[in-house]
């Protein structure tokens, strides 16, 4: 399978470096909103570390999956990006997902909730941290928050691509 270099473009740059920004400085605004009326955030609890890394692992990827997917439906419907060659069911990986935004969201938040917060949290234990002052975690939440979106929505954008590969075009005028 070969992927087309404004496809390579469109899931590495604009939905990897991209989303890694824009969920930083929203995470990053999400935490402050929350907690700013804390000196320091605990590792355990109802407000806490382990239970806001593990809600943002299922969250992000969740929700990054129903807005990216239909945008990028709707850039190659209208012909901003190039109808792709290939269709998901051609990768071995990507063939995986379900289709839909919600469905493929859902999986993602389960893999983000399960597989990649669990060992941030363990970390924190292990490092014998049992809370963070309210800016060390902000900058904790949004980093995590950047790099597991630097992660999920360049996967996701491709899944989306290989979707779009039997979407109708629309008919212009």
């Amino acid at each position: 399978m070969e992927i087309a270099s404004a496809h390579r473009t469109y899931a590495l740059r604009d939905n990897g470096i991209g989303a890694a920004i824009v969920n930083f400085l929203i995470n990053g605004a999400i935490a402050w909103l929350m907690f700013r009326t804390v000196v320091s955030v605990p590792l355990w609890g109802q407000q806490s570390i382990a239970g806001d890394t593990i809600g943002t692992g299922f969250f992000l990827p969740f929700i990054t999956c129903l807005i990216v997917t239909p945008l990028t439906l709707r850039q190659v419907q209208s012909g901003n990006l190039p109808r792709p060659a290939w269709s998901r069911i051609d990768h071995p990986l990507l063939a995986r997902l379900p289709s839909g935004a919600a469905k493929r969201g859902a999986l993602l938040g389960a893999f983000g909730a399960l597989v990649a917060a669990p060992p941030v949290v363990l970390a924190f234990l292990v490092l014998g941290v049992g809370e963070l002052g309210l800016w060390r975690f902000i900058a904790f939440k949004a980093i995590f928050a950047a790099i597991l979106a630097a992660i999920v929505t360049p996967l996701i954008a491709l899944a989306a691509l290989g979707d779009a590969s039997k979407v109708p075009s629309r008919s212009p005028g």
